[in-house]
Formats: structure tokens, C-alpha cells, sequence
């Protein structure tokens, strides 16, 4: 069963919560559903969330499928292939970022042309 729904224009993709930054995962909750005109940067969508929550599992290196939250811009990113910052083929943020949860099927995200509209809800409310 997934936790969240996350809709990237007429696509629909399930995601679970991570337990590497419980702080942000709250916030993220209590802020749900969050929704915006998706920037992107390579195989990355991100949107302006303000969320108050610390910067918990500073990564850069984030697995395909993560969708993390960047408190020092505000932004919420669902990351699925390399970005500009990439060394390989990872998915890789420009900062340290926080992992709250992943998508578990990034392969239709292949279909993502140009920037989007993100959106993520409680699985409940969908």
C-alpha cells in the first residue's frame, strides 16, 4: 500500500515514507496536499514548498524515485535519473537535500517533457 499519491500532469505514481528525516516527513504531512508548476532540471521536478523543517539526512547522492525537500530553497524535488550535477548516471541534487519518501515506479517519468505540474496527497485523500 503506498502513502502518497504524487501526479506529475496526467500521470498518477504511488510513493512510501523513508525514515531518514522524521522531522520532515511531518511537516511535509501536515502541509499535504502540496501542489505547483514544476520546474525541471534534468531528471528532476522541483517545486516551492515552505515547510518548517531542518535539513535532516543531507544527501546528495538520492536514490531513483526519491522525492527529498531542500529547506534552504524551499523546494520539494521528485528526482528519477541524473541532473546536471550528476558524476554517473545518478540522480544527484546541487545541495544536500532531506529524503522523505520514493516513488516505486519511476519508469513512466520517462514521459515528462519539458517542466510539469507536481502534486503530492495523502493516499487517503485520493
Amino acid at each position: 500500500m503506498s502513502d502518497l499519491t504524487i501526479s506529475v500532469d496526467d500521470l498518477e505514481l504511488e510513493a512510501t515514507w523513508t525514515d531518514e528525516a522524521p522531522e520532515t516527513r511531518r511537516a511535509l504531512e501536515n502541509a499535504l496536499p502540496v501542489a505547483g508548476d514544476a520546474v525541471r532540471w534534468g531528471d528532476e521536478l522541483y517545486i516551492d514548498a515552505a515547510l518548517d523543517a531542518p535539513l535532516e539526512s543531507e544527501r546528495e547522492v538520492v536514490p531513483e524515485g526519491a522525492i527529498t525537500y531542500w529547506p534552504a530553497g524551499n523546494k520539494l524535488c521528485l528526482f528519477w535519473g541524473p541532473t546536471p550535477a550528476s558524476v554517473e548516471d545518478e540522480p544527484r541534487a546541487a545541495a544536500p537535500v532531506s529524503v522523505v519518501a520514493r516513488v516505486t515506479d519511476v519508469d513512466p517519468l520517462a514521459a515528462v517533457d519539458g517542466s510539469a505540474r507536481l502534486e503530492l496527497e495523502s493516499a487517503e485523500d485520493s
